[in-house]
């Protein structure tokens, strides 16, 4: 009776702690790091900080989302955020672009443009980077 009372107690000092399940996710703090950049990137017109960031960012949710189990894998979500970001980009680029072309997109001095320009380009790179995962998945190494 008192072994049964012991193990109880025991079972009680560290609860939720065993071999079956990690004791915390490094994710999280990924995907705020990489809303932080793309934040600064895009409030402060910095390119390639806009860029990391939303591809850290939407990678990172992509492996949050498969982790916790509610996907099954993780490139599905990769290629849906990156092509919102890509639609949002362009929205953006087409509501404050003066010009299409490229040269005019890349100057900071457009403003919203140059900032749409950044996360239209960070978007196609992270669906692309979806879609790469997906089909270098489906083919052995």
């Amino acid at each position: 009776m008192d072994e049964d009372i012991d193990s109880e107690l025991d079972r009680d000092i560290d609860p939720g702690l065993s071999d079956q399940y990690r004791k915390a996710s490094p994710w999280p703090l990924f995907v705020a790091l990489g809303f932080v950049l793309s934040e600064v990137g895009v409030f402060l017109g910095f390119f390639s900080v806009t860029v990391v960031g939303i591809l850290l960012f939407g990678g990172t949710v992509g492996a949050i989302l498969q982790e916790s189990g509610y996907i099954e894998q993780s490139w599905y979500a990769i290629v849906s955020i990156g092509a919102l970001f890509a639609l949002l980009g362009a929205v953006v680029v087409a509501a404050w672009g003066e010009t299409l072309a490229v040269g005019g997109l890349v100057d900071p001095a457009n403003g919203f443009a140059y900032r749409g320009f950044a996360v239209a380009i960070s978007g196609a790179i992270l669906a692309a980077v979806g879609t790469t995962v997906r089909v270098a998945g489906r083919q052995p190494v």
